[in-house]
């Protein structure tokens, strides 16, 4: 199975995640993404992500001078993105609980 397959409905959790520790731009949050080994995202998956969490209102964009070069859309995480990341927590770690429990089922197979 693909990883992108597995991130579809992950990813906007882990992209709330990251801009809830800072104010973040998009090519920083793809980097972010890649040093934790996501290393199939790519800026056309996470700019339309970024634009329907913020229409959601689950983040804030607000341009902003960049030191170098044109102006950069900065995110930062609202009080709806919050509560809405708290729910995605619990809701992956119950997940992973049991998948996990499954998956010591199956270890003697693989």
């Amino acid at each position: 199975m693909k990883e992108t397959q597995l991130l579809k409905g992950v990813l906007d959790g882990c992209v709330l995640a990251i801009i809830a520790e800072e104010e973040i731009y998009g090519y920083e949050l793809v980097q972010r993404l890649k040093a934790a080994g996501f290393q199939t995202i790519i800026g056309g998956t996470i700019y339309p992500l970024l634009q329907k969490l913020e229409k959601n209102g689950l983040i804030n964009g607000e341009m902003k001078k960049s030191p170098e070069g044109p102006d950069r859309k900065y995110f930062t995480i609202t009080t709806e993105g919050q509560a809405y990341l708290s729910g995605f927590k619990n809701q992956w770690q119950e997940l992973v609980e049991k998948v996990d429990r499954l998956m010591e089922g199956a270890d003697e197979y693989v």
